[in-house]
């Protein structure tokens, strides 16, 4: 089992506060969990942790010497404040703003927001969480942390190894075999998803799109949270309703700096209000 630590506060930029519960229900990530006690559980590169925030500091409790992970995790360095002022100033952008106050863009692991997202084609919220926690638990590494069981993200070559029928339990349809084919082409050298994040978000981009069922949306969703390409900017079906009721404002917003954490805002204050 492993030893854990008090709950210890990372100290964001000055005027920056967390916000455990829209960073974690914005749609950017699935195996964040709420708990009674306030706090949320969860696992990030096989390391279990609780979080929370209180009065806007973000409080880990989680193992020994890992906190410059987490501080890359939780992306520490950003100065939202700052961020934030150089979108355009309408009263859209500014509602959305306040309404996800506390929200960062996580930087996750390449290979598991590749996964994801590809199970995220055509799909909802709770299903993609569904499948996810499927495919950790059938292959994932158990890790036994605090009386519970965690199960770590699988490894492509854990993924790359199995019959693609083996994937039929997860109740992903057509999704799972673009994941098996990911995996396959992760283990053969033919995607380094370590070397795509040093390229720009344009190259990295043209290369995930060589995999199949790897379009426009999922890529974006893979720079963006996964690479942390902060100027990629998905377009699902919530941005187009916004750009439909926002056509002379879309193409500013498209071209700002940090234009994918203006889309993650966005997103989360259209499909928690319904753009009403």
């Amino acid at each position: 089992m492993y030893h854990s630590i008090s709950y210890t506060t990372f100290h964001l930029p000055e005027r920056d506060s967390f916000s455990a519960h829209h960073t974690f229900s914005c749609g950017q990530c699935f195996r964040w969990e709420p708990q009674e006690d306030g706090s949320w559980s969860g696992i990030v590169r096989g390391i279990p942790a609780r979080v929370r925030d209180d009065g806007g500091r973000l409080l880990l409790h989680t193992l020994e010497g890992t906190e410059p992970m987490w501080r890359s995790y939780f992306d520490t360095q950003t100065d939202y404040t700052a961020v934030c002022a150089q979108f355009p100033d309408d009263p859209f952008v500014c509602s959305a703003v306040k309404f996800g106050t506390g929200l960062r863009i996580l930087h996750q692991d390449a290979w598991e927001a590749l996964c994801v997202f590809l199970f995220s084609q055509c799909n909802n919220i709770p299903r993609i969480r569904a499948i996810t926690d499927r495919f950790c638990t059938l292959f994932g590494e158990p890790i036994q942390w605090e009386d519970r069981t965690y199960y770590a993200f699988p490894t492509p070559e854990r993924i790359a190894a199995r019959n693609p029928d083996e994937l039929a339990p997860l109740r992903a349809g057509y999704r799972a075999p673009y994941v098996h084919h990911a995996a396959q082409a992760v283990c053969a050298g033919e995607i380094n998803l370590d070397a795509l994040e040093q390229l720009d978000s344009d190259a990295a981009r043209r290369e995930i799109m060589k995999l199949r069922g790897v379009g426009r949306k999922v890529a974006d969703c893979f720079l963006l949270f996964g690479l942390h390409k902060l100027d990629a900017f998905p377009v699902d079906t919530w941005i187009k309703k916004i750009a439909a009721f926002h056509p002379a404002e879309f193409d500013r917003w498209l071209a700002c700096p940090y234009g994918g954490i203006l889309q993650q805002y966005l997103f989360y204050y259209a499909r928690e209000t319904g753009l009403n």
